[in-house]
C-alpha cells in the first residue's frame, strides 16, 4: 500500500464514516478542518482529502468500524509505516495479532506478522509490543534476525 492508495481508500469511505457517526456535512467538515464544499466534492469523487486530512480522518475516527474493517484493525501502525519508511519504535502493546494478522515467523518469543488487509509487516516482542513495521519484508527479516540472534 502506498500513500496514494491510502488516500484513495479514505476518499471513498469518508461519507460512510460520517454517516456511521451520524454527522452532518457541516459538522464533519468542521471536524476535519476543511470546507463543506470540499467535503461534498470528496464525497462525490470529484476531489481528494489528501494525505494530511486522510491521516486526520483516520486518527480522529480510529474507533470507526469502517476504518478498522478497511485497514485491518488499528490504523496507527499503518500510518507510521506510510509516514516513515521502515519505522522502528516501541509501540504500545497490541492484541498479539488475533485479528487482521497472519503469522510469518516466530523465534525467541518474537513474531513477524503481516496485516491481511494492508499487507504491511510488523515485529512483535515477547509482550506483543510492536518493535518495527514496514512494507519491506526483507527489512523486517533483517531486523528480526538482529533481535533474535
Amino acid at each position: 500500500m502506498t500513500r496514494e492508495d491510502f488516500i484513495k481508500i479514505t476518499d471513498g469511505k469518508v461519507k460512510l464514516i460520517r454517516n456511521e457517526f451520524n454527522y452532518t456535512q457541516d459538522k464533519m467538515a468542521q471536524i476535519l478542518g476543511i470546507s463543506k464544499k470540499t467535503l461534498i466534492q470528496v464525497e462525490k469523487g470529484r476531489s481528494s482529502l489528501g494525505w494530511t486530512t486522510s491521516v486526520a480522518l483516520c486518527t480522529l475516527f480510529k474507533d470507526s468500524e469502517i476504518i478498522q474493517m478497511v485497514f485491518g484493525g488499528s490504523v496507527e501502525g499503518l500510518l507510521l509505516t506510510l509516514a516513515f519508511d521502515n519505522y522502528d519504535a516501541n509501540y504500545p502493546k497490541t492484541l498479539g495479532g488475533k485479528l487482521w494478522w497472519k503469522h510469518i515467523e516466530d523465534k525467541s518469543g518474537h513474531k513477524i506478522q503481516q496485516n491481511i488487509i494492508s499487507s504491511h509487516y510488523r515485529i512483535l516482542d515477547e509482550q506483543d509490543r510492536r518493535i518495527s513495521s514496514s512494507f519491506d519484508l526483507e527489512y523486517i527479516k533483517d531486523q528480526f534476525e538482529k533481535l533474535t540472534s
